[in-house]
């Protein structure tokens, strides 16, 4: 079998690590390259070129989505997996949108992240059943729009601020980095038209945000 070129794409140091020594062990793949935050993975990809590139979602400075819809553009032969804490429809959606082929919680072990770069490496679209499970669920509700277009991730930020938590608090809550945090932060004040975090909270409140 052709050995499968791999990029891992995640923001904590810690996880980014076990990854690349995981998906180093699985069979007839090689991890070539590693990236910190979206705009690393942008450019490692293409100095790189990949196979797949294994993608967290929630990236500083360029989500992962963002940087999926690049790659995908910029590299049609590159195959994006996204490998992440969030089986959210929202979030699932915003990754196939963008152009991933796969899509698998880091919930998954080995043996089904190997199954997913392999399938994606020979042009195959894959999910884990979480996954499908909530796709299946969600074409089964209506939609609700969405409050000036925040994301459930940006909308959990949101929740924290409204409680009094501030980035660092919120990065061990959320199990991010700190510079994601600030990203979302960041993100929500361009959404809402909040410039401060006292403006944030008062907006939680208003829509009903605060707990």
């Amino acid at each position: 079998m052709t050995i499968v070129r791999v990029l891992v794409a995640e923001d904590q140091p810690a996880v980014r690590e076990g990854l690349v020594l995981l998906v180093g062990l699985l069979p007839d793949i090689e991890v070539v390259g590693q990236a910190g935050d979206g705009l690393a993975a942008i450019e490692e990809t293409a100095r790189l070129q990949p196979d797949v590139v294994l993608m967290d979602l929630d990236l500083p400075r360029c989500d992962g989505a963002t940087a999926t819809r690049r790659i995908v553009a910029d590299l049609p032969g590159t195959r994006v997996v996204v490998l992440t804490t969030y089986a959210d429809s929202e979030s699932i959606v915003r990754a196939l949108d963008a152009g991933a082929v796969g899509y698998v919680t880091k919930a998954a072990n080995g043996d089904e992240i190997g199954r997913a770069i392999h399938a994606a490496a020979a042009g195959q679209t894959v999910m884990d059943l979480a996954v499908q499970r909530t796709l299946l669920a969600a074409a089964r509700r209506p939609a609700a729009p969405p409050e000036h277009g925040l994301t459930a991730r940006e909308v959990e930020v949101l929740k924290q601020i409204a409680a009094g938590r501030g980035n660092r608090e919120i990065a061990r809550e959320l199990l991010v980095s700190e510079a994601t945090v600030k990203t979302h932060v960041n993100r929500i004040f361009a959404k809402t038209g909040c410039g401060t975090r006292a403006q944030a909270v008062r907006y939680a409140h208003e829509h009903g945000y605060a707990d």
